[in-house]
């Protein structure tokens, strides 16, 4: 792991000294070419429509990947199946953005830990599958914070993305929402933006079914978050009894509001979505 202390020493610093993995501020970003292809031209410049293009330009992106090398190609060679490589190819040319920041030697040396490779096979089967920006954008800020992390380890950077896996992406914007669950000038922004999701839907008992099947799905996202351990709920008590109220529709404990767990925080920092307020 990349965080064990050898003679008071992290791992990390025992190959690379005293050195900040981080690419130093002056340095110059490479420009890198892969049959045509630079990294950072157009997206209509990368838009291959034979797939057979698009698998081998998508392999040329992961080989040209800064300092990941052939490892990663062949990576990708053997995980990801033809019709997801143009998913891929968005996700690595964000990816590249990200390692950029990196120092050359520190990128080569981690990708010699068995436990960082793992973490780059979890990212790419993930980014495979992603439909929406929005998700590649997560999967990378967590490979990147996994990098720059000295205190969380890669395995515990590939739990953080597998629990990011078990969420949609409706369900990321929940958890988010929860960061700040008071609607407050800071956060409207936020909650105007994604107002589709987080517009709270109430069934009665003259609701047709389908805004009682819309209300079902809605709650089933706070109480999925729940039993992930991702948020806890606050009920709602009888000040006479002490016990929680149950709700008269549902038969449940009436939930007053929820928040964020310190998993629920760490995962937002991990996707980035933390230090939006």
């Amino acid at each position: 792991m990349k965080h064990d202390k050898i003679e008071g020493k992290t791992e990390r610093q025992q190959r690379g000294g005293t050195r900040s993995p981080l690419r130093s501020a002056g340095a110059p970003r490479p420009r890198y070419i892969a049959k045509g292809i630079t990294m950072g031209d157009t997206k209509s410049e990368i838009d291959i429509n034979r797939i057979d293009m698009l698998v081998s330009a998508a392999k040329s992106f992961v080989g040209v990947v800064p300092y990941a090398g052939s490892l990663l190609s062949e990576l990708v060679g053997n995980l990801i199946p033809n019709q997801r490589i143009d998913r891929l190819s968005k996700y690595l040319i964000e990816l590249d953005k990200r390692l950029s920041q990196f120092e050359g030697e520190y990128i080569k040396a981690e990708l010699k830990n068995e436990e960082c490779v793992d973490l780059f096979e979890e990212s790419f089967r993930q980014a495979s599958r992603a439909l929406s920006d929005d998700r590649r954008i997560y999967i990378a800020s967590v490979i990147e914070n996994g990098l720059s992390n000295e205190h969380i380890s890669y395995l515990e950077t590939k739990f953080l993305l597998q629990l990011l896996e078990s969420l949609n992406d409706a369900e990321v914007i929940w958890l988010r929402y929860y960061l700040e669950p008071s609607l407050g000038p800071a956060d409207t922004e936020f909650r105007e933006k994604h107002q589709n999701i987080l517009n709270p839907i109430s069934a009665t008992l003259g609701s047709d079914q389908d805004e009682i099947d819309k209300e079902a799905i809605q709650d089933s996202y706070a109480e999925h978050l729940e039993r992930l351990g991702l948020i806890r709920p606050h009920y709602q008590m009888d000040s006479k009894t002490g016990i929680p109220r149950f709700d008269s529709f549902s038969g449940k404990p009436s939930v007053s509001y929820y928040d964020l767990t310190n998993l629920g925080q760490l995962l937002l920092r991990f996707i980035g979505l933390y230090e939006e307020i």
